[in-house]
């Protein structure tokens, strides 16, 4: 089962968050018939707008990730809610790169190295909190990181994978977010240091079977780490005919009246889950009388 749990570690020094995000990111991965490279990166961006979502204090405000870089996979989008409920799309689902140097699928190149991250905070208030950073390095935990430091000036260990097997699904997929408070004394900051460098990838640990709970205890055990919450995740697209009605509404009248002489019918994609809702010419001619 996919799932995130929050935590804090040294006293209430140290706050994390660990997640399994394996089901949510295969589901996305079919439905969007991502290739390897794909997957990875909208896995690892889907699983940190997981993570972040659940810090958020109303079980209906939302956050949304959009990653957009000069690489061939275009913008990476993903939406999640403080409930655990997440979506995501890529704009290049099926991108194909050879391996990195390292062996290793190559997201870096995918995504681009130039490029903006935006993240907007839905509170439900009359306007959305609104940041934005350039990209460091394209391959999304480090531009996470980078993007907490900047627009939070909170310091972060950021670490999300994505395991593909040869067949193009998803084998192994998660995540987790160390946040040093200002009160974290030298030994614990060094502790974490250390243990980010001696620990297997995040997706290796997933993988060999280690649940969010124990990679929480594999990185700050030493330090007494303390449990607050644990949110479900799951991929989940809140699409409906009535907001497609809503799109075709936007379109104008003009627009509107062209399509149905033209063509008598509409289809219309979710980019989110790929669902098809189809109109005929009398659905038509019924929302142009509403516009």
């Amino acid at each position: 089962m996919d799932y995130v749990v929050r935590g804090i570690a040294g006293k209430g020094s140290v706050r994390l968050f660990a997640a399994r995000t394996t089901d949510l990111v295969a589901k996305a991965a079919r439905l969007h018939n991502l290739y390897p490279v794909a997957a990875a990166a909208l896995g690892r961006v889907m699983t940190a707008a997981g993570m972040m979502a659940v810090d958020m204090k109303n079980s209906s405000d939302v956050l949304s990730i959009i990653i957009k870089g000069s690489g061939k996979l275009g913008s990476i989008v993903s939406v999640a809610k403080a409930d655990g409920a997440i979506k995501g799309y890529v704009d290049n689902p099926q991108v194909d790169l050879p391996l990195n140097n390292l062996g290793k699928l190559d997201v870096g190149t995918a995504v681009g190295r130039e490029g903006k991250v935006t993240v907007i905070k839905d509170l439900g208030l009359k306007e959305p909190y609104i940041g934005q950073i350039d990209l460091v390095s394209g391959e999304i935990g480090e531009d996470i990181a980078n993007y907490f430091w900047v627009s939070e000036q909170q310091p972060s260990a950021v670490a999300v994978g994505v395991l593909v097997n040869p067949d193009m699904t998803v084998k192994a997929a998660g995540g987790y977010i160390i946040q040093p408070l200002p009160d974290a004394d030298e030994e614990i900051i060094s502790s974490i240091e250390r243990k980010l460098k001696e620990l297997p990838a995040i997706s290796s640990l997933i993988d060999e079977g280690h649940s969010p709970e124990q990679i929480l205890e594999l990185l700050l055990g030493e330090f007494e780490v303390k449990l607050l919450g644990k949110t479900p995740l799951k991929f989940e697209c809140d699409c409906n005919r009535e907001r497609l009605e809503r799109v075709i509404l936007g379109m104008g009248k003009e627009e509107l009246q062209d399509i149905i002489e033209t063509e008598g019918k509409a289809e219309l994609v979710c980019h989110y889950c790929n669902t098809k809702y189809h109109f005929n010419k009398e659905e038509l001619e019924a929302l142009l009388k509403q516009a």
